[in-house]
């Protein structure tokens, strides 16, 4: 059995060397993990998993290889063939016969029930309140309905009464393909980092205090400047539109991005840069900010991040007149053109799948403006924008 979990784990993609898994069984042999099956579930997950973005992937394999088990070893060590546990039937409860139905009285007497069913049961049952099987009120199986009880197989109806669980993934959000919450993105934002301790000297340095008060003879207490990202962001987000349906992510990466970059500034968009953009969503017709003004002020070593779908007619970005709220004097290409030719390192990060990505004209002139630097806002999306923004 972890000989197979080791090679479905390489099926999977992840990076699971031979070292990692020998050291496990090691600590298997030592008994770090008991006989519990969640015990060997965090013992194996710190002992093969280096990287967090793994983590969903992990507990995929994991519940599919050891599905159904509560504990492994010596406690519980009847088999149970697969083929009792695959679902025929569907049945369905009153709420008369669910209340009549008694739990077997907490945990202890369950697992004790469980492993005395397991040594008597020799055949595959079907519905019923006593056997392993699908269907019926037995507190062990699937498909049926026991307000306390054991899911063993993964077939048929659940009613959410299973004391555990086995196919919960609790990082799916972890994952590389798909957008993340604001913890996440920092962590991915933090590979545009270049430190530097200025300002006020506002925190204890406890190593030049030691150094300094041994030399002294007294108590010399030394304090230094924090230290800071020194990396300078400028963030411009796309807005209203086709933008409506980003707005949760676009949240966490503002959010994200305020707390990890201390010289950062943020503008509002639409579609495409023009020649004014803003910063208060609700004011945006009267208290408008010359992109001239935004090209003028911040020096060339700011990096640049778009965050926009990149959705919109052709002619919004290559023709005078062409945006959608107002008569553009000059096109939007050419106000794009400016800015990259002031900042050095410019991205785009795009909310929408990249394999659409191609058959949007509009998306297509964007990455060829941005000198193809555009990125998915995903966690490794960022990740690469960043090293981008890095080099």
């Amino acid at each position: 059995m972890f000989t197979k979990f080791f090679h479905e784990l390489k099926s999977a993609g992840l990076p699971v060397s031979l070292r990692e898994y020998l050291t496990l069984m090691e600590a298997m042999d030592a008994d770090l993990a008991g006989r519990k099956v969640e015990d060997f579930y965090y013992l194996s997950r710190a002992s093969l998993v280096k990287d967090e973005r793994n983590l969903d992937k992990f507990d995929q394999v994991f519940s599919h290889v050891f599905k159904g088990l509560e504990s492994i070893g010596e406690e519980i060590s009847a088999d149970v063939p697969d083929d009792w546990l695959r679902m025929m039937t569907e049945r369905y409860f009153s709420e008369e016969e669910m209340r009549e139905i008694e739990a077997l009285g907490g945990w202890d007497k369950l697992m004790e029930t469980l492993k005395e069913r397991l040594e008597e049961q020799k055949k595959r049952h079907e519905g019923g309140n006593k056997w392993i099987g699908t269907g019926g009120t037995s507190p062990f199986g699937s498909g049926g309905f026991n307000p306390e009880g054991v899911r063993i197989g993964n077939e048929g109806k659940r009613q959410g009464r299973a004391v555990k669980v086995w196919e919960k993934r609790e990082y799916k959000n972890l994952d590389d393909d798909i957008q993340l919450g604001t913890r996440n993105i920092k962590m991915a934002l933090r590979r545009l980092r270049r430190f530097a301790r200025q300002g006020a000297p506002d925190e204890f340095d406890l190593d030049n205090t030691v150094d300094a008060t041994a030399r002294a003879g007294y108590l010399d207490i030394k304090m230094r400047p924090e230290r800071r990202n020194m990396i300078k962001v400028l963030l411009f987000f796309d807005v209203g539109g086709s933008m409506d349906p980003y707005v949760k992510i676009l949240e966490e990466l503002f959010s994200a991005a305020r707390a990890e970059f201390k010289h950062m500034e943020y503008f509002y968009f639409h579609n495409c840069l023009y020649d004014y953009v803003w910063k208060d969503n609700k004011r945006r017709w009267t208290e408008k900010i010359p992109t001239w003004d935004i090209l003028h002020k911040y020096p060339h070593d700011y990096k640049v991040i778009f965050v926009g779908d990149a959705s919109m007619s052709p002619y919004e970005i290559t023709v005078p007149g062409g945006s959608v709220e107002y008569f553009n004097e000059e096109a939007g290409a050419i106000w794009m053109k400016r800015l990259t030719d002031i900042y050095e390192r410019v991205v785009w990060l795009n909310p929408v799948q990249k394999d659409s990505w191609d058959y949007v004209p509009s998306t297509q002139i964007l990455r060829e403006l941005v000198s193809e630097r555009m990125f998915p806002l995903t966690l490794n999306g960022i990740e690469k924008a960043m090293s981008e923004l890095k080099r």
